[in-house]
């Protein structure tokens, strides 16, 4: 299989695993779903989510960041929810568990990437300014996980939904999707909108 799925950091896997061993943090998670599976839960598909910060006129070099790792949680045989954990003082910890349309958006990106006769390194890319989150097809599979440049050889697959004028689970390359963002970057948000589950990094 052409797609490289990295291991997340061991203490980012246990923050998980100790969560789902939580009635208490499953219990009070916004997620039905995965409250419901009366079976055993487990963190699978770790991704890296880096975040694209300021979608930068064309011909500047993209400057992202790695903000936390996402894992799929499966229970019943299928996917019920995601566990983010974040980098803190203390080192990796758990976030929070959700649900949503990102979840099967991801698993479909996922499916169809590991069709490609490229190799490609699977991570997350979050563009807070476009409240957009695409699967990121790393061409350079030795980098570490945590860093690496956005290439413009690099695939981006946008997650539905994807904001108007982007077609979903489309493979781009980043530098033919990078003008395509910067012509829809909207003004400055207004402080209070409502941060979009699922997409690390977007305006509080």
């Amino acid at each position: 299989m052409p797609l490289l799925v990295s291991p997340a950091p061991a203490p980012a896997l246990r923050s998980v695993l100790a969560a789902l061993g939580s009635p208490t943090a499953v219990r009070e998670a916004h997620t039905p779903a995965l409250r419901s599976v009366q079976g055993p839960l487990s963190p699978e598909l770790p991704l890296p989510v880096h975040v694209l910060d300021r979608i930068a006129a064309v011909g500047a070099a993209p400057s992202t960041r790695l903000a936390g790792w996402r894992f799929l949680i499966r229970g019943d045989e299928r996917t019920v929810a995601a566990a983010d954990t974040v980098l803190t003082a203390d080192g990796w910890t758990f976030s929070h568990f959700f649900e949503g349309p990102y979840l099967a958006s991801t698993e479909l990106a996922l499916r169809q990437a590991e069709s490609s006769t490229t190799p490609y390194q699977a991570r997350l890319l979050s563009v807070p300014e476009l409240y957009m989150l695409t699967l990121w097809l790393h061409e350079d599979t030795g980098d570490d996980a945590a860093g690496g440049s956005l290439a413009p050889s690099d695939v981006l697959v946008p997650l539905a939904p994807a904001p108007t004028g982007i077609t979903a689970h489309r493979p781009h390359p980043v530098a033919a999707l990078l003008p395509v963002m910067t012509l829809r970057v909207a003004p400055p948000s207004l402080p209070g909108l409502p941060e979009v589950p699922g997409l690390l990094g977007s305006p509080a």
